[in-house]
């Protein structure tokens, strides 16, 4: 535990030290967020209304406040600040150990699941809040796809994507299911390389093409 420990608070002060990159990014590739985005929302307007759920790991909120996402959970300070301004209400923790009590929530979402330091163990802690039947949706850069090959071949001058984790689609579902989780639906976005998408793209069904892919699952 102390070296996970120790990895969170590493990874945090990079966030920390570096908000005003991070943003940037979103301001670079505006149709590349827009179409994240949509596709996000495409597996949560599959869940029923009037439901409460949060975001782990929110950044400065941009998914959040896209999404209509009113709380999320934030280990970085700096981040945390961002993500206030934007009408969300952080709660300071990490997804290994989530700071609620066992079924709490209807859903959760994750995105950008490279920078967790331990993803099976984030994955049990949504099991644990989330109510019987409850979601998870998880966004990430499939690690056979284009983007994230791209970001591959330059993590050594990359601030953010240095110590990034990226994961195949059958890697995530393995660790879904191990986790207890079962339905699991799929769709994708970002067709191409990163530097070449100019438009907002709708999402399609399933995964192999898109290098952003979104999957929902259920707790059994």
């Amino acid at each position: 535990m102390a070296d996970l420990n120790t990895k969170n608070m590493l990874q945090t002060e990079i966030f920390n030290k570096n908000v005003e990159a991070y943003e940037a990014w979103y301001n670079d590739y505006p149709e590349v967020f827009q179409s994240e985005v949509a596709a996000i929302k495409e597996q949560l307007l599959k869940l029923p209304e009037k439901i409460s759920g949060i975001e782990v790991g929110l950044g400065t909120g941009r998914f959040s406040e896209a999404l209509g996402i009113k709380e999320g959970i934030e280990p970085s300070e700096e981040m945390a600040k961002r993500a206030v301004k934007r009408g969300i209400e952080i709660m300071k923790g990490v997804a290994e150990k989530l700071p609620y009590s066992d079924y709490y929530f209807d859903f959760l979402l994750f995105v950008t699941i490279c920078h967790l330091n331990n993803l099976k163990g984030a994955l049990n802690e949504a099991h644990r809040v989330l109510k019987p039947g409850g979601s998870i949706i998880i966004a990430f850069l499939d690690k056979n796809q284009t983007i994230a090959q791209q970001y591959e071949e330059k993590r050594h001058r990359s601030t953010f994507f240095k110590n990034a984790t990226y994961y195949s689609v059958n890697k995530v579902k393995d660790l879904l299911k191990e986790a207890g989780f079962k339905d699991l639906e799929f769709n994708q976005t970002l067709f191409g390389e990163l530097g070449n998408i100019k438009k907002v793209q709708a999402p399609k069904e399933g995964y192999g093409e898109g290098s952003f892919v979104v999957v929902k699952a259920i707790k059994k």
